[in-house]
């Protein structure tokens, strides 16, 4: 099988009908008929499933991916890469805010590159002030504190080879954050500048990037832990110079200590650092735990359209 294009379907309906059509399309004229489509419906409380099962009755090329509850959008695109069988892999969201037609510039690129990986990058991050701002933020601040060159304002569309999704699929940890991982996966990959449409509101909320960011920073960076000890010996530096201080202001200049005002400071200050480090190992802590149980990350309840 020559091309294999994945997406996940979460309240979707609205937009299967032209997806599917022009992934056909796109597909067909790439692969001739040697190509699958799977539809990775993540939980969806619409009538995605019954659309996209539709589908594969109407065409054998279709396949659909039931997962048994909602897992995320990162670990439904990993249950759907696993299931690919193409020699090659187009990953792309099913909201046609990314274009089935890429396929062709990033597989001209892929050629002409000799790279593994050809993913998206806007020219321009789609959004409103605040999606734009949290956004870029997002990337540096991720890179700051894991190290990494994770590039900036990626999409989910991606051209892969096979052999590259088969490395990519050897990572596994439970929490996965898709864009870390493609990129210490390794490879020749190079980017394409796209310009993403904007279809509807993105479902990343504040409270879901930062959730995202901390999970992410936590996966790949020790960087929190480290901090807590260099904030710890600072402030004990701090303090110790501080005490010094007051001795010898008490005993050479016979001076009286200060009142209560910094003394209190002093402790606000410590407690509140002192229950954040706790909260910092709390997290790396409850991570371990994660893993160790093992769990699968997603769990398939029926896979339809596929007979082998």
């Amino acid at each position: 099988m020559k091309l294999s294009v994945v997406a996940t379907l979460y309240q979707s309906a609205s937009h299967i009908a032209e997806f599917y059509q022009r992934a056909s399309a796109v597909a067909s004229e790439f692969a001739g008929s040697e190509y699958e489509i799977i539809l990775v419906n993540d939980g969806s409380t619409d009538d995605s499933l019954a659309l996209a099962v539709h589908l594969t009755e109407r065409d054998s090329h279709v396949v659909v991916v039931d997962l048994s509850r909602n897992f995320g959008h990162h670990k439904a695109m990993m249950t759907g890469l696993a299931q690919a069988k193409g020699q090659n892999i187009f990953l792309i969201d099913s909201d046609l805010e990314e274009e089935p037609e890429w396929l062709f510039n990033f597989a001209e690129q892929m050629e002409h590159d000799r790279s593994d990986v050809v993913y998206g990058v806007q020219e321009k991050r789609k959004g409103g002030l605040f999606e734009r701002w949290s956004g870029y933020w997002f990337y540096k601040l991720f890179n700051f504190l894991t190290g990494l060159s994770l590039p900036e304002n990626t999409v989910t569309a991606r051209l892969m080879t096979c052999r590259y999704v088969d490395a990519l699929l050897r990572h596994e940890e439970r929490e996965v954050f898709m864009a870390g991982l493609c990129y210490i996966t390794g490879f020749k990959q190079t980017c394409h500048l796209i310009r993403k449409h904007s279809n509807a509101p993105t479902t990343y909320t504040f409270k879901r990037k930062m959730a995202l960011l901390v999970n992410s920073v936590t996966s790949f960076s020790n960087l929190p832990l480290i901090s807590i000890f260099y904030m710890g010996a600072i402030i004990f530096l701090i303090a110790a110079v501080y005490i010094v201080y007051l001795v010898v202001n008490w005993s050479l200049l016979n001076t009286p200590l200060s009142g209560w005002t910094s003394v209190m400071a002093s402790i606000w200050l410590l407690g509140g650092l002192i229950m954040s480090s706790i909260g910092v190992v709390g997290i790396y802590l409850s991570k371990i735990f994660s893993e160790t149980k093992r769990r699968p990350y997603t769990i398939i309840r029926q896979t339809f359209g596929r007979t082998k």
